[in-house]
């Protein structure tokens, strides 16, 4: 089961050519898609999508580089419509997010980014969710609060930390997203841990329309038709056949997000 783990497939980007998009991710084998929310401003619309292309699940989650524009109220409506969801006779939505800490970008907002992970982080456990993390320059501050609020587990996409703070989050019950900075022969490190990490702790992910892979160029948009080759690649540095790969990286997704785990059949597009 081929799963792209972590795709903004709602993105502006994506607004001329979505259904092709997806359709041609669909025929090249990827089985399902899960979209991330980043704020209120996107949550109805990710909901939307994974009710219009039944391959493609949700998760609703404020983003740490939109907390400077949320309010308290933000956090409300989310636990509205996630209990909305939830109540549904098939719901599409699988976790809390994207939701974490950025302090790559900036660290004068810290006390507003740590309110909203923490608070999101309660929400996750209310409902018995699992959550999409967002990390950057912060594994250490995120791995602080997944030990005061444990949650069920979850992703962390784009991990680039520590060979020792990816064990840390492994031990807490996360998978590790590797996608296409991945496929870069300059990016030592991550390499390096997606070649050395137990393959039981990696999914898969495009983050489309960014982190484009090296074939693409990281000025051009990233797609999740993408995910086939980032799943090469990944077999490629482990000595592996892709289709252990993409067998093994599929379950980790429905592992560690459950609600998919039921639903791990390819599903027809309702549109």
């Amino acid at each position: 089961m081929l799963i792209d783990s972590h795709c903004h497939i709602d993105a502006p980007e994506f607004d001329l050519d979505r259904d092709v998009v997806l359709q041609a991710a669909k025929q090249a084998g990827v089985d399902f898609i899960v979209i991330p929310a980043v704020s209120r401003q996107n949550f109805q619309q990710v909901i939307e999508l994974s009710h219009q292309y039944q391959y493609c699940k949700c998760a609703l989650g404020i983003h740490p580089m939109t907390v400077d524009s949320a309010q308290p109220s933000d956090l409300v409506l989310l636990k509205q419509l996630i209990a909305a969801q939830l109540a549904l006779s098939n719901p599409q939505l699988v976790g809390v997010g994207e939701i974490g800490l950025d302090f790559f970008v900036t660290t004068d907002n810290r006390e507003t980014q740590e309110y909203f992970f923490s608070e999101q982080l309660k929400i996750a456990k209310e409902f018995n969710l699992p959550v999409i993390l967002h990390v950057r320059k912060a594994v250490d501050d995120i791995l602080k609060h997944l030990r005061r609020c444990k949650v069920t587990g979850g992703i962390a996409h784009a991990f680039n930390g520590s060979t020792q703070q990816a064990h840390a989050l492994i031990d807490l019950g996360f998978k590790l997203g590797f996608g296409g900075a991945m496929t870069y022969s300059r990016a030592l490190h991550l390499r390096n841990l997606a070649k050395n990490l137990p393959l039981d702790s990696i999914v898969l992910e495009t983050d489309s329309p960014d982190i484009a892979p090296e074939w693409v160029g990281n000025k051009n948009r990233n797609s999740p038709i993408e995910l086939v080759k980032i799943a090469q690649v990944l077999a490629d540095l482990r000595g592996l056949e892709i289709a252990q790969i993409i067998e093994t990286t599929g379950k980790n997704v429905c592992q560690v997000l459950p609600k998919i785990s039921d639903l791990c059949t390819p599903l027809k597009v309702l549109h």
